[in-house]
């Protein structure tokens, strides 16, 4: 490949990633790619079933938003059935979140669907470009996060 200019650079990958998200997207079948859910809720999702009952304000945090934006979302998800609330004995305005039975189920079958998809997916390319594309996404998430371990 001929070597291309940092400008040339972005033009392409501009072009290519939002295809890319969308051919992705049209592979998925989930409950997320449907519509039924948002990204953001499903990354609160995600963050629930790794960490267990969060805080809001914790849901918040990760989120990077308030905590009144996070209560918004997490309300949509409280209603579809997929979150629960609870309160702090001692402290009212300390407020829990929680999966629910359907939630972790929902996280679950969409992290397998996803997980299948990108097995396809990449099984058509060599273990070599596999490694060096994850070495190189690796490098770019500790560029985007560096940030939050300074703060």
């Amino acid at each position: 490949m001929p070597e291309i200019s940092l400008s040339e650079f972005a033009d392409k990958l501009n072009q290519l990633m939002p295809a890319i998200i969308k051919e992705f997207a049209r592979r998925q079948t989930n409950e997320l790619y449907k519509g039924k859910i948002t990204l953001p809720q499903f990354l609160i999702l995600g963050f629930l079933e790794r960490g267990g009952e969060s805080r809001m304000t914790d849901i918040a945090r990760f989120m990077g938003i308030t905590t009144a934006a996070s209560t918004g979302i997490v309300d949509r998800l409280v209603r579809a059935g997929y979150t629960v609330r609870s309160y702090d004995i001692n402290d009212r305005r300390i407020i829990r979140m929680k999966l629910t039975q359907s939630g972790s189920i929902l996280v679950k079958k969409v992290n397998k669907e996803r997980r299948a998809m990108i097995i396809d997916i990449f099984g058509k390319i060599s273990q070599a470009e596999r490694e060096k594309y994850l070495e190189i996404l690796t490098h770019i998430y500790s560029i985007l996060t560096a940030h939050q371990t300074r703060a």
